[in-house]
This record gives C-alpha cells, structure tokens and sequence, in this order.
C-alpha cells in the first residue's frame, strides 16, 4: 500500500472531521476546514492511503520568518508508521520553500519523543497564557 503526501491536498470537510475525531479520540464535529485553513494557513499536508485520508498537518503563519504546525493527527490505525514523521518532514520542506526560518509546534507531553526525536525539534524557553483562565499580566512589562 502506497502512501502518498500533499502539499495544500484536496480534502473535503467531512473527511477531515472524521480523521480528527479518530486521532484525538472525540466526536465528530462540523467544522468548516476548509474555511478556516484558507484563512489561516500557509499550507497543510494531507496524507493518503488507497484514497482515504489517514494523516493531516496544518501549517500557520506570521506572514513573515515564522510558521507553526497544529493539528498533526495520524488515523489510529496508521500511527507508528512513519505518516506522522512524514507529515511533518513535508510540512518543513514546504515552509522552508515559503521563505519561513522557523518552525514551531507545541504538544503534550507523552508526544515529546515523537517531535524531539523523531522529528528533529529542539526544546526552546517559550510562554503561554491559558486565555480561557484569569490571569495577572500586572507583572510591568
């Protein structure tokens, strides 16, 4: 079975639902992805076995030097089979032809091995403010 991968690949919104309520384990939504990756996005891979979608990764940006992936997700019955390291691996050639001179990715932490030794990400100091929390930006910066 050949798997093939895509830069800004056909997709249609059901497909995509489907794919990600499998890989984060929810129910299926209606989310319009289309949509929203036109708006947002550089670009997104999509993977393909005999047809059907089995691997997605969307790639956002700053317009500029920086680029982000989100939403990697791999079919259940695909992972730890090379797809998602591919996606990624796809997703950073094609950022880096976009001019892009970093990419970034955030994740939980049972997925460290996969995006730092699979993948090749290093650690990096970063921040985050939880949006959905209160909180103190009284710090004076």
């Amino acid at each position: 079975m050949t798997i093939t991968y895509e830069w800004r690949g056909d997709f249609d919104n059901a497909s995509l639902n489907a794919l990600h309520a499998d890989g984060f384990g929810h129910p299926v939504a209606q989310t319009d992805w289309r949509e929203r990756l036109e708006r947002h996005s550089l670009g997104w891979v999509c993977a393909r076995e005999n047809g059907s979608l089995i691997g997605f990764v969307n790639v956002v940006w700053d317009g500029g030097a920086h680029a982000f992936i989100l939403d990697t997700v791999v079919a259940q019955h695909r992972r730890s089979s090379g797809v998602g390291a591919a996606l990624v691996a796809t997703a950073a050639e094609e950022a880096r032809a976009a001019k892009c001179e970093w990419l970034h990715v955030d994740f939980e932490e049972h997925l460290r091995p996969f995006y730092f030794n699979t993948c090749g990400f290093k650690e990096t100091a970063a921040g985050l403010i939880a949006l959905r929390a209160p909180c103190d930006v009284r710090s004076g910066l």
